[in-house]
C-alpha cells in the first residue's frame, strides 16, 4: 500500500505541475497563434485554465493528505508541505476569485467583446494579475518537482 501511495504522490505532482506548464506555456499560446479568433482562443484557453485549476485542487488535496499521513505532526516543519499549501491557495484565489470576476466582466461587456468595451482596462488589469499569479504558481511548481523527493522521506 505504501508503494501505491508514493506512486500516487508522484503522479499528483507530475499531473498538476505538468498540466500548469503544458496549458499555460504550450497550449494557450498555440491557441492564440493558430485560431485567428482571439475571442474563441480566449474561451478555449479559459476552459483549459479552469480544468487545470480543478486538477490542481484535487492534486493538492491528495498531496496534503499524503504528507500529513507520512509526517504526522512534523508536517508543519516541512517546506514541501507549505509549498503545496501556497500553490493550493493560489489556485483557490484564481479559481474562485479572479476567474469569476473576469467572467463577470465579460458578461457585463455584452454584446461587445470585453476588450472593445469600457471595461477593457479593468479586464486587462485582472488578466495581468491572473497571469502573474499563474507564473508564480508555475515557478513554485517547478520547485515542487525538484523537492518532490523530500515528501517521500
Amino acid at each position: 500500500m505504501r508503494r501505491l501511495s508514493e506512486a500516487l504522490y508522484l503522479f499528483a505532482v507530475t499531473l498538476w505541475v505538468g498540466g500548469l506548464w503544458a496549458i499555460g506555456y504550450m497550449a494557450a499560446p498555440v491557441l492564440f497563434a493558430s485560431l485567428g479568433d482571439r475571442q474563441l482562443a480566449g474561451m478555449v484557453a479559459g476552459k483549459l485554465f479552469a480544468l487545470i485549476g480543478w486538477v490542481g485542487l484535487g492534486c493538492a488535496a491528495w498531496l496534503l493528505v499524503f504528507l500529513v499521513s507520512r509526517c504526522g505532526g512534523q508536517v508543519f516543519k516541512r517546506g514541501i508541505f507549505w509549498l503545496v499549501v501556497l500553490m493550493a491557495l493560489m489556485t483557490i484565489v484564481s479559481q474562485f476569485g479572479i476567474q469569476p470576476l473576469m467572467a463577470q466582466l465579460k458578461l457585463d461587456a455584452m454584446p461587445r467583446e470585453v476588450m472593445e468595451s469600457v471595461l477593457r482596462d479593468r479586464f486587462a488589469a485582472w488578466h495581468g494579475i491572473s497571469s502573474i499569479l499563474y507564473l508564480m504558481q508555475s515557478l513554485l511548481g517547478l520547485w515542487l518537482v525538484i523537492w518532490s523527493g523530500r515528501g517521500l522521506k
